[in-house]
């Protein structure tokens, strides 16, 4: 298989896995009376949980990007970084989430900060 076939390959799995991800909580959203803020938190610990028992690092694996944007890809990661630093003690265990995360921790609030100084933030009419 030539690389751009695999370029293309590796986008269309991520595609699918993201997709699929996301419309289990849009469906969710329509057809349940669960909050979106519950949905998020359910995903986070499905992650969280998936990657205890060791099955989400086989879709990381195969999607990719796929797997790891979504929030239960966050929680995939904050359990991986746990698990990593529970080799260091106790102290690397209940830190080690965090450290595996603080980059996307850090983007998001920065991206947060510079967009709330560019936009004028806006009351939602019902």
């Amino acid at each position: 298989m030539d690389t751009t076939t695999e370029i293309i390959l590796m986008f269309v799995k991520a595609f699918i896995v993201g997709g699929i991800i996301c419309s289990i909580a849009q469906l969710l959203i329509n057809y349940t009376k669960i909050t979106p803020g519950k949905i998020l938190v359910y995903f986070l610990l499905a992650g969280v949980f998936l990657q205890a028992v060791g099955v989400y690092r086989y879709l990381v694996d195969f999607a990719g990007a796929g797997a790891t944007v979504p929030i239960s890809g966050f929680g995939y990661l904050l359990a991986k970084g746990a698990i990593e630093g529970a080799k260091k003690g106790l102290f690397g265990a209940l830190t080690g989430g965090i450290v595996s995360a603080a980059a996307g921790i850090t983007a998001a609030i920065l991206f947060g900060y510079i967009f709330a100084l560019i936009f004028k933030p806006k009351s939602k009419r019902n």
